[in-house]
């Protein structure tokens, strides 16, 4: 995976559980059995992964993240889980499913990540994510890149862009050109309240735009919080709580 984003565990359970609660509703459509091998990709600090434990699969959570996965296995030494990079890895053992929330739209190598997939997969099991559509926190992100542009003098703001955000027709052909019989496609809003009151938006930005402000110091960062914050207040916060400006993909396919 090319994101240079540092992750913070403790503050991803603490300040960002959304991610995981949001999450619960794909759950519904991988419909996890009692005996099955699912692995989920991104699996972060494993809450999902626990659920899909508990309704009795064998599932495996892995994540390129070490630290995501070490909290995982303090919360969760149940469950098996592992730190690799979804571009490359190869199972021993096809699995009955695989599935990933809120995390696709970090790789943004997506056809080797299709690939990746597809070899975890025995023929006939099933793929099933939601993660970032096209649009997703288009508000956020072209803020962030005016203020780096505007305000702080970084001409390659854009390209610094760590997300891979298709529309579902991008996406679907992607896997079927992989060989995937895509069996169902959304993309639909879904404005998310962030955590925290007012320091909503700027603990979302600690968190997930590390990339867009590589190389500049601490004091940089906290001034470009700032502006995006003043910028994008008439359109994200309420007075009490920000909202993120979020566009979904769920999809589900099938492995010929």
């Amino acid at each position: 995976m090319s994101s240079i984003n540092q992750w913070n565990a403790d503050l991803y359970d603490e300040k960002l559980s959304y991610v995981s609660q949001y999450g619960k509703g794909i759950l519904s459509i991988l419909n996890p059995q009692p005996g099955e091998r699912i692995l989920d990709i991104g699996c972060g600090t494993g809450d999902l992964a626990n659920e899909i434990a508990q309704a009795g699969a064998a599932v495996t959570g892995m994540d390129y993240s070490g630290e995501m996965i070490q909290q995982a296995r303090i919360k969760y030494p149940h469950i098996s889980f592992i730190t690799a990079n979804a571009e490359s890895y190869r199972p021993e053992e096809a699995f009955d499913a695989v599935f990933s929330n809120a995390a696709l739209h970090w790789m943004k190598h997506a056809q080797n990540v299709a690939e990746t997939i597809y070899r975890c997969l025995r023929p006939g099991g099933r793929f099933v994510a939601e993660f970032g559509g096209k649009g997703n926190v288009g508000i956020i992100t072209e803020n962030t890149i005016a203020v780096l542009e505007e305000d702080l003098g970084v001409s390659d703001a854009r390209v610094r862009n760590p997300w891979y955000f298709p529309s579902i027709a991008e996406y679907s052909t992607l896997l079927e050109n992989q060989g995937f019989r895509v069996t169902y496609a959304e993309h639909f809003d879904r404005p998310t309240p962030l955590e925290d009151g007012e320091n909503g938006l700027r603990h979302w930005l600690a968190s997930f735009t590390g990339d867009f402000f590589s190389g500049l110091s601490e004091a940089e960062k906290q001034q470009a919080y700032e502006l995006i914050m003043a910028r994008t207040k008439p359109l994200l916060y309420d007075g009490q709580t920000w909202s993120a400006d979020y566009k979904r993909i769920r999809i589900a396919a099938i492995k010929h």
